[in-house]
Order: C-alpha cells, then sequence, then structure tokens
C-alpha cells in the first residue's frame, strides 16, 4: 500500500481523482486497493516560542523581557499546533503510515520549500518505521499530469537540498522575528513592532520612496525647441542642451546662434521589423499586471491564481520564471493545439527564447493547461486572471507575427547637434490581437535627405518631477532585484523587453538578492498592510503614519535592514540550496547581524509615542479614510480619522459649506471621503443672482480637508465667492 500525504485536502482530492475517481472516501483520507491518499492542513507543526525552550507550556501566556534575548537554540524544535482538528488529522496521517501494510509514503507537498518542509515535518514526528519515501513533484494538478508525475516519482532525498533552504529560511526568519521583534517591542514602550528579514526592508524602501516625495524641491531650467513647418507639416526638435533657470538670456543667445545655422536632413531609413511579444508570466509578473488592469492586491490575486490551480487551470504559480523547460516541448505543443482546435490561430515554436533551462530555478512560467474552463466555471476575477494568463500564452505562440514599418529620420544641426526621429507604422497586428501593445502608431513628416528644416529655436521652461509612488507593478520590480536603479519606471519601457533587465532579475533570482521569494511576497506584503505600516490604494503603495514610526524607531534602534545585508542572508540560502555551505553555516549569517543590534541592549533610546488608531463604535463608522485607510468616525464637531498619526478632519461648520447655504450631512461626507468630489448644480451667486454648476473637488493632503471647484467650460468665468 502506497500512503500519498498532499499539503492540503484540495491536493489530495484531485490526487484521489486522477488515481481512481470511485476511490472510496473516508474520515481524514481517501483510499482503494493500492493507495491511501491523505493531506496536512498546511502547517501542521510551528517553532517553538523561547518559553518553550524554557520548559513552560505552550498556552501559557508570559511577559516578555530582554533577560533572555538574544536567544539561539543549540536545536531548533517544532511542536504539533494547538488546534484541535489539526490534532485529530496528525493522529490519522500517524496511523495511516504505520500500518503494517504501508510500504512506501509519497510527500505531495506543493512543489516549492514550504510544500517539501511541511509533509517532512510530518513524516519526520509521526514515522515509526523504515519506509521508502518518495516525491510527487507536479508542475500542474490536472489529472493526466498526476497520472505522469507518479510513475516517474524520484526519492524523497532528491530534494533534500531544497528542504534544507526551506528550513534554514524558516529558522533564519524565527531567530529575526523573535529576537528583533521582542526587542524592539520592549525598547519602544510594549508598541508591537513586527521586525522580519523581509518585512523590514519593504516597508523601509516605501518609507523612502515617499520620504523622497514629500521632501522633492522641484528644479526649473530651460530647453531649446523648435516647432516650424517644413514641407506643410509640423517638426519638432528638442536640443540635449539644459539652462538653469537664471540662465534665460543665456538660452536666448544659444537659441538665436542654432537658428543661424542650417538644419539638414542626412538620412531617412525605412524598415519592416517584428517585435515580440512579452515573456510569460512569473508570478510577480503576473501580480503587476493584475494590480495594473484591474487594481488587485498581491494577496488577492495570488489566492485567485492559487485557486485556478488547485482546479487544474493552470500551472504552478508561485514561480519567478518566464520561460518553460525544454523537456516539456510535447506537453505545450498538445496545449497550443488544443486551442488551434478551439479556433485560436496559434502556432507552437521551438524557441530558445521561450524553452530555456538556464533561465529556470524549479518551476516553468505560468501558463494554461490543456484543461480549459467554462466563462460560467470561473468566478469574474477568476476569469480575469485566467484570461490574463491565456492571452499572454496565445501572445507568445500567435500563429501571426506583429510587423511594423519603423522609420528614422536624421536630422544634423551643422555640425555640432544631431536629432533623430523615429516612428512605427503597423503592418500587421499579429499577436495584438490578444494583447494590447503600449506604443502607438506614429507617423514621421514626409522628408527627403537633403531637405531643409525650417527652424526656430526658442527657450521652453521645465521643471524637474518627483519619484513616482510604487505601484504593484514597479514595487515587484523592485524586490525582484533591489539593486537595479528603480527610478526608471515600468511605464516608461520600451515594446521589446531589454535582454539586460531580463540578466538582471535572474542573476538577482539565481544569486538571492531579491527582496522576499515568489512564495512569500504577497503575505509579507499583507502582513505590512494588515499592521498598519503600509497601505495600498488604487493599485499605489503609500507609508502609513505608523509605518513612518516604525521605520524611524528602528533606525534609533539600530536595527538596520537595508538592502544589502537582506542581500547577504539571501545569498547564503541560495549557497544551501546549492549545497555550498550548511543550514548552521546561514544561521550564523543571521546571528552575526542580531548580534549587532544586540550589542546596543544597554543603551537608552528616545523612540516617542506612537501613533494611536482609536476604536470607533460600528454606528460612528462613516466610511474609510482615503489617506490612511483607517474609519473615518463621525462625532459631535464633524468627521475625522481614528488614526492619531492621519487625523484627517472634516468639520459641520464650514464656512464654505455655509457660503454655499449647504449643510454638511454624513451623505455628503461620505461622498467627499469615497469619491473625492461632489458635484453642485443650480447653485445661486450672491453677488449677480444666476445660477450655476460646479464640482467640489476635495484635497486630503494636509491634516484638514481643502476644497477647489471646478467649472464646466462655459462657466469657467464664474465665481462662487461672488
Amino acid at each position: 500500500m502506497i500512503v500519498i500525504i498532499a499539503e492540503k485536502p484540495s491536493l489530495a482530492k484531485n490526487i484521489a481523482d486522477a488515481i481512481d475517481p470511485k476511490m472510496k472516501r473516508n474520515n481524514g483520507y481517501f483510499e482503494n486497493k493500492d493507495y491511501i491518499v491523505t493531506f496536512a492542513f498546511g502547517h501542521l507543526f510551528r517553532l517553538y516560542d523561547i518559553e518553550q525552550y524554557e520548559g513552560l507550556p505552550p498556552e501559557e501566556k508570559v511577559k516578555w523581557t530582554l533577560d533572555n534575548l538574544p536567544f539561539y537554540p543549540e536545536e531548533f524544535k517544532f511542536g504539533l499546533q494547538r488546534d484541535e482538528g489539526i490534532i485529530n488529522q496528525f493522529k490519522i496521517i500517524r496511523s495511516l503510515i504505520n500500518r503494517e501494510d504501508c510500504s512506501c509514503i509519497v510527500n505531495a507537498g506543493d512543489s516549492d520549500r514550504e510544500g517539501e518542509i511541511i509533509v517532512r515535518l510530518v513524516i519526520k514526528y509521526a514515522l515509526k518505521k523504515d519506509i521508502p519515501i518518495k516525491r510527487l513533484w507536479m508542475p500542474d494538478q490536472t489529472p493526466k499530469t498526476i497520472q505522469e508525475e507518479l510513475k516517474i516519482m524520484r526519492d524523497d532525498s532528491y530534494y533534500d537540498n531544497l528542504a534544507n533552504e526551506g528550513l534554514a529560511r524558516t529558522y533564519i526568519d524565527w531567530l529575526y522575528g523573535i529576537n528583533l521583534s521582542r526587542y524592539a517591542t520592549l525598547k519602544a514602550n510594549n508598541q508591537l513592532l513586527r521586525v522580519g528579514r523581509v518585512i523590514a526592508p519593504i516597508v523601509q524602501a516605501i518609507y523612502k520612496r515617499d520620504m523622497a516625495i514629500t521632501n522633492f524641491v522641484p528644479r526649473k531650467y530651460y530647453v531649446l525647441t523648435s516647432k516650424e513647418l517644413t514641407n506643410g507639416e509640423v517638426v519638432e526638435l528638442t536640443s540635449k542642451k539644459e539652462f538653469e533657470f537664471d540662465e534665460l538670456n543665456k538660452a536666448k543667445e544659444e537659441a538665436s546662434r542654432m537658428n543661424s545655422l542650417k538644419a539638414i536632413v542626412t538620412n531617412v531609413t525605412s524598415e519592416k521589423k517584428t517585435i515580440s511579444p512579452g515573456k510569460l508570466y512569473s508570478l510577480s509578473k503576473l501580480q503587476g499586471e493584475l494590480g495594473k488592469k484591474y487594481k488587485m492586491s498581491l494577496d488577492e490575486s495570488l489566492k485567485i491564481v492559487q485557486d485556478l490551480y488547485e482546479k487544474g487551470y493552470v500551472s504552478y504559480p508561485r514561480t519567478p520564471a518566464q520561460h518553460l523547460a525544454e523537456n516539456e516541448k510535447g506537453k505545450f505543443k498538445e496545449i497550443v493545439n488544443n486551442f488551434k482546435n478551439l479556433g485560436v490561430d496559434l502556432r507552437f515554436k521551438d524557441s530558445k527564447a521561450i524553452f530555456d533551462d538556464s533561465k529556470i530555478e524549479s518551476h516553468s512560467a505560468l501558463t494554461p493547461t490543456y484543461k480549459i474552463p467554462k466563462k460560467s466555471e470561473l468566478s469574474e476575477k477568476e476569469y480575469q486572471v485566467y484570461q490574463t494568463i491565456v492571452h499572454r500564452f496565445f501572445a507568445v505562440f500567435s500563429n501571426q507575427d506583429l510587423i511594423v514599418s519603423r522609420s528614422t529620420i536624421d536630422i544634423d544641426l551643422g555640425e555640432e547637434e544631431q536629432f533623430k526621429l523615429t516612428g512605427d507604422v503597423v503592418l500587421n497586428k499579429g499577436w495584438t490581437v490578444f494583447e494590447d501593445r503600449e506604443k502607438k502608431d506614429k507617423v514621421l513628416p514626409n522628408l527627403k535627405i537633403g531637405d531643409e528644416v525650417n527652424i526656430n529655436f526658442v527657450p521652453q521652461e521645465k521643471e524637474t518631477n518627483p519619484p513616482k509612488h510604487y505601484t504593484v507593478e514597479t514595487f515587484n520590480n523592485f524586490l525582484k532585484n533591489p539593486f537595479k536603479d528603480n527610478l526608471k519606471e515600468i511605464e516608461d519601457k520600451k515594446d521589446e523587453e531589454s535582454e539586460e533587465d531580463d540578466l538582471e532579475e535572474l542573476k538577482a533570482m539565481f544569486e538571492g538578492i531579491e527582496l522576499g521569494t515568489e512564495a512569500t511576497r504577497s503575505s509579507i506584503i499583507e502582513n505590512a498592510i494588515n499592521s498598519s505600516y503600509i497601505l495600498l490604494k488604487d493599485n499605489v503603495y503609500y507609508l502609513q503614519p505608523m509605518g513612518k514610526y516604525y521605520v524611524e524607531t528602528l533606525d534609533k534602534l539600530h536595527i538596520m535592514m537595508p538592502k544589502e545585508k537582506t542581500a547577504e542572508i539571501g545569498r547564503s540560502l541560495k549557497k544551501v540550496y546549492r549545497n555550498e555551505i550548511s543550514v548552521e553555516d546561514s544561521l550564523n549569517v543571521a546571528k552575526k547581524e542580531i548580534d549587532e543590534v544586540f550589542s546596543h541592549k544597554m543603551e537608552t533610546f528616545e523612540v516617542g509615542r506612537p501613533p494611536r488608531i482609536f476604536e470607533v463604535a460600528k454606528e460612528n463608522q462613516l466610511c474609510k479614510c482615503p489617506k490612511c485607510g483607517n474609519f473615518i468616525e463621525v462625532t459631535e464637531l464633524g468627521y475625522r480619522c481614528c488614526n492619531s498619526g492621519c487625523g484627517l478632519s472634516l468639520f459641520k461648520n464650514n464656512k464654505l459649506f455655509e457660503s454655499l447655504e449647504k449643510k454638511l450631512t454624513k451623505t455628503l461626507a461620505k461622498q467627499i471621503f469615497t469619491k473625492g468630489k461632489v458635484e453642485f448644480e443650480n447653485l445661486v451667486s450672491k453677488k449677480t443672482g444666476k445660477t450655476y454648476n460646479a464640482t467640489l473637488v476635495a484635497d486630503f493632503s494636509n491634516k484638514y480637508v481643502a476644497f477647489k471647484f471646478e467649472f464646466p467650460n462655459n462657466e469657467q468665468n464664474k465665481n462662487p465667492s461672488n
């Protein structure tokens, strides 16, 4: 009898159905004459707390103290979670794998580090005899894949390096979390601060970006531009020269000098060019796209794509790869043919740009499987996620290429400056029938070699822009490679994905210098949101007042978690995976960093008071605060945020509304806070007696809500103050 231990009940059901749809269901497992399929509920075991190592029972509440910090256990110990359902299921698994007729155990955890150690721990604490242990590795959960993988299972020992890396990550995260969270909390007058190897640099990155925006001082300057007609068309030229704002006269002199020169067309080319689609999705690239298109958070999109995976519609989701394994060509040829039979214009492509083992760590890119759902079988959001994955797959395997006519015009201004105009015109839509192309057609002016271009350069005032807030997409890109200059935003990307950027991300992944992994980022960011450190609103991340307090307090406590130190830990974990160092060696790297923090243990720190979030009775909750995401409370005087660090307020006796003869009711206030504006019709001017329409737009950037008026075009000159 072979006993298969799945990571969760849904996976166990899929495995049982693939083996035998009529497999008998018992309490906690499925069974036929050859197989038993049982399951965990994810993590059945958790690492001991410090007090359990000291002999106290896990249910006993204790007061944290600095006396036992830092704490490094001689041996890490796990205990069964104190949950009746978990305890009962563990007993069932233990009885099944120790049956006399059990001849082999199969580890069927999710195909990643976490899944590997979840089932290994169950076996470690339950198995009382020596029998073979195999590993079921599933790139997707379709019946065909499960049946095929059951025939080619390796010994679970083949994945020892993966398990060691998983354990090393677990131990290191425990060391950071237990030691530094307790230390920071005690030093911050018992204000709970969750400190972790990844959460701290994540919040710090958003803090730095938001501070850069807050403290940004724009710089005004001049550039020289010319927009003159030549052959009946405007030719726009912009010089690379810049002048400071106090150099206007100098800019005018240079413009006059340039205008005395001749601008001659020296080269005109036009060529057909094939534009490649984007690469297949990794999890983070998919999440970035879903955030941009549908405003989905990382946590929400991961849950949806995980559900699609468990239903067998897409491949394993927690993948950092954007390529496919070379031994999967036959499988993907079949999937392409399945969609072709449904009328989709595809062709199989045996290309290194698609199939490349050197760019895959463990799992291929996210793709659809041969199992195609009906639209009615999916929720609206499931359909959005599935369609996004499928359309990228279609674009990559499109039968038609995107072909453009790419034109280039070179214009020389004397011998000192050259201008290059480029434009594309689509000749064949190709893969863009499946995915939109951000770059639109641009037709260049009708110029030929030797033409003289009319010019009139004049100084044009410009102003530098502040950095942009992180979006789901740009922040994911930063986390994947935190050492790449992220000020060049993803929105500025070219049609063709940069091979250099691709190689940089792969290097970051293989070296372990990324912040978090595809499997962990979503939950860590969600933890930061739930801790009120950061806010995700309309696909954009913002720092919360508690996040500002968190980062500045950690800085005072010498708990420096810069990306460089986090990367050092990441590199050590990858070395464990490659069997270059031991688990203990990687722990020593973490201990060194923790010891550095505790070298300041006896110092006295002034950390200040944290912002407080006051409880708001349900009947007094107006809506969510547009600034920090907490509740707007209805008070006698008006409406205010319950977060003292935010304090956004709007008073009922607002003079503006009094002048408009409008009462600031709860309904009106809720509309202002949720929509950011309110439209008024038939307002009466006190000066002229005439009526007018206007939109009142709210500004939430300061503590008190401010307003400005916007008017329809035909009423722009009307002033409500009259």
